[in-house]
């Protein structure tokens, strides 16, 4: 493969790896390092890619082994710097924002502590929920950009979503 198919490859998923980094990350500048650092790893072994999977799940894995390194290394609580995002964290049972302040405002509160609730995850668990529920991949993709069975996904997925869930518990409807 050429340098011209790595640079279209780069084009292609460059915003998609940077958003997986930052809800890692839940930071700016480390997001577009560990993005930097990707697309680094990935150009030393592109010539070594054989297609065993898509390249979009090659590229989340070298991101997401990334931010597992950086983390573990750093060992330390993060806060969020960036206030607005594109994709929305999917769970059920949480009432839509309305046109009046009220739920504006409700609305922005509530995406604010689904970030904080996502950064204070494990680096595991965080893994599963944002390529899962935040980049909305298949449980076969996630699994595959994480290195572990589908099982496995779906067991840190559990776990991610209840502690979520209670970290969430007086924004979410409870069904009568």
């Amino acid at each position: 493969m050429s340098s011209n198919d790595f640079q279209s490859v780069v084009e292609q998923h460059t915003s998609f790896v940077y958003n997986v980094a930052y809800r890692m990350m839940n930071n700016a500048q480390d997001a577009e390092d560990i993005t930097q650092e990707t697309f680094l790893s990935a150009y030393r072994g592109w010539a070594s890619f054989r297609g065993g999977s898509s390249v979009s799940t090659w590229l989340y894995r070298i991101a997401v082994n990334a931010c597992l390194m950086r983390l573990r290394k750093e060992k330390r609580a993060r806060t969020s710097t960036q206030q607005d995002y594109d994709d929305t964290v999917v769970i059920d049972g949480i009432a839509d924002p309305s046109d009046n302040p009220e739920g504006i405002a409700l609305h922005s509160e509530l995406r604010q502590e689904t970030e904080q609730a996502i950064s204070e995850l494990s680096p595991d668990l965080r893994a599963a929920v944002v390529l899962r529920d935040v980049q909305q991949l298949s449980n076969a993709e996630a699994a595959a950009a994480l290195g572990i069975t589908v099982s496995s996904l779906k067991a840190r997925l559990h776990r991610g979503r209840v502690l979520l869930r209670k970290r969430l518990e007086r924004y979410v409807e409870i069904p009568s």
